[in-house]
Formats: C-alpha cells, structure tokens, sequence
C-alpha cells in the first residue's frame, strides 16, 4: 500500500503548476496565454519577470525533489518505488490534473528528482546543459542535450546494477525529449526563441 501511495503522492506533487499559480498570485494573468503558453521557469521569466522566473524553476525542483524523500522515507528508501516516484513527479507537471492534464515540459522537476536519486550525474550533465547555453542560447537545446546524455552519465557513474536508476531516467528523458517536440520543429526551422535575461521583463 505505502509503495502505490508513495507513486500517487509523487504525481500529485508533480501536478502542482507553480509557474501558473505565482504569475496568477503576481499579474492576475494566466502564463498559458503569454510567450509559448507553457507553464514552466522559462516562459515565466521571459514574461513576468526574473524574480518570479527563478521562483518558478526553485519550486519546479523542489517539489520533485520532495516528491522522491517522501517515497524513500515512506519505503525504506525501495529503489524502484522511489524511482517510479521521480517518473511520477515528471509525468504530474507534464500532465497536472490541476490544469486539465496539459503541463510543462518537466526538465526543473527532472533537476529536483535526480539531485535526490543521482546528484553526480546531475552535476555532469548541468556542465553539458550550462555548455550548449552558452554556445548556443537556447534553453530548449541544452535541455535536449542533458536528456540525451544523463542516462549515460548514470550508466557510467552509478553502475548498470542500478536497473530502477537507469531504466527510469531513460524514461524521464524520453519524456522531456518528447515534451520538446515543438522546440525541436523550431530549431531546425530556424526559428527557436534565443535566450536573454534581458527578454526578462522586470516589473
């Protein structure tokens, strides 16, 4: 019982849409009809405002990260129940039940989830992510870019006897991969939104 209720509380957690609820609380607007629509860190700070950006993608992370310290405590730390809670989290801020299922792209949620479950492959792909930012200026691309590399890192880093680590974060990553459909149209059409803080409106 505690393992299924672990997951479930893991996705409801996940569903919280932070993004919308701070620009709603700050402007009275709803982001899904500012910038790309979408609820997470990106298109907030874009749109309202650095502080509020920034709030966003804390609280993005840190609910997913909440979402895995619950599973372990409530399982003696079951790797694959904690595990399956950090898909779940992904897959609550991708499709919140709060929001009629249509979420963000949950690349914050993945930082919080595996900061928990595997901090040392995090640290190597954020260098991957931090890299093809500054090269490229697009948040969309270096998101893309930890995807595909992290569940090597983890493959490398933690060891193949890990099987709940690395088969979770190859799904976690297909799912951002696949959330980023629309960016992927762009960047190769041309067409993707560089990234600059000072986009960021400051009121």
């Amino acid at each position: 019982m505690l393992p299924f209720l672990s997951i479930v509380l893991a996705y409801l957690l996940g569903s919280i849409p932070f993004g919308y609820l701070l620009v709603r609380w700050r402007t009275g607007s709803d982001i899904r009809r500012a910038g790309s629509g979408n609820i997470g860190a990106t298109n907030v700070f874009r749109t309202t405002s650095r502080a509020i950006g920034v709030a966003t993608l804390v609280l993005d992370a840190l609910k997913a990260f909440l979402a895995v310290w619950i599973a372990a405590r409530l399982t003696g730390g079951n790797e694959l129940v904690t595990n399956l809670a950090a898909l779940a989290a992904l897959v609550g801020h991708a499709f919140p039940v709060f929001l009629n299922f249509k979420g963000g792209k949950a690349v914050a949620s993945f930082l919080g989830a595996y900061l928990y479950l595997a901090p040392i492959p995090v640290a190597a792909v954020a260098v991957v992510f931090f890299a093809t930012v500054w090269r490229t200026r697009f948040i969309s691309l270096g998101s893309l870019m930890g995807a595909i590399t992290f569940p090597l890192a983890v493959w490398i880093i933690q060891r193949p006897q890990h099987w709940p680590l690395i088969v979770c974060s190859i799904l976690s990553c297909a799912l951002v991969i696949w959330r980023h459909q629309g960016n992927i149209v762009r960047l190769r059409s041309g067409q993707e939104h560089a990234f600059s803080v000072r986009r960021a409106r400051t009121s």
